[in-house]
């Protein structure tokens, strides 16, 4: 049995009167507008993007670094007195990449990743915690950063940043941002 016919023709016409005249709604068929595709230079622009942000590292680069002491590096046009400067402690992180439980691909590429972020963010001093454990990443993080174009300089890091299982990295900002 349908509700309808529960009801009495009393509660029906109350219904009626109470909801008054209705007329039937009239299909219009608009049909909503199509979205049109991002235009062909704005998907070029995000891919050249998305292509230096996976900057490519090699893994045969072998580069002349310091085998005994601490982990560091100076780009040749860059003063020697900033790897001094971070391993006093004057250049604070702000940015930290913790690469625990990643394998070098995955590494690699936050590594990419974080240069990038630091144009982007205006950060000039990263810190990298690529941990001890085996010494894979210990060892290769220092020979993929001597390659990026951005890093002038990297120090093993302080005690308090992690010491021997991190580096703090400088990098030169493109657009010169002064803070």
């Amino acid at each position: 049995m349908k509700f309808k016919d529960l009801l009495s023709e009393q509660e029906k016409q109350q219904f009626k009167d109470a909801v008054g005249k209705i007329k039937p709604m009239v299909q219009d068929k608009i049909h909503p507008a199509k979205k049109t595709g991002k235009p062909k230079t704005q998907i070029a622009q995000n891919k050249t993007k998305k292509q230096i942000a996976e900057f490519h590292f090699s893994d045969e680069f072998e580069p002349n670094l310091n085998q005994h002491g601490p982990m560091k590096y100076v780009r040749e046009d860059v003063d020697s007195f900033e790897a001094k400067n971070l391993r006093r402690g004057v250049y604070n992180p702000d940015l930290i990449l913790d690469l625990h439980g990643l394998d070098q691909h995955a590494a690699k590429k936050e590594i990419a990743a974080l240069l990038y972020a630091c144009q982007k963010e205006h950060a000039q001093c990263v810190c990298i915690v690529h941990g001890i454990g085996s010494r894979i990443l210990k060892n290769k993080v220092p020979h993929w950063l001597v390659q990026h174009p951005d890093v002038m300089a990297f120090h093993q890091a302080p005690l308090e940043f992690g010491g021997d299982g991190a580096l703090l990295v400088l990098i030169e900002l493109k657009d010169k941002f002064v803070r």
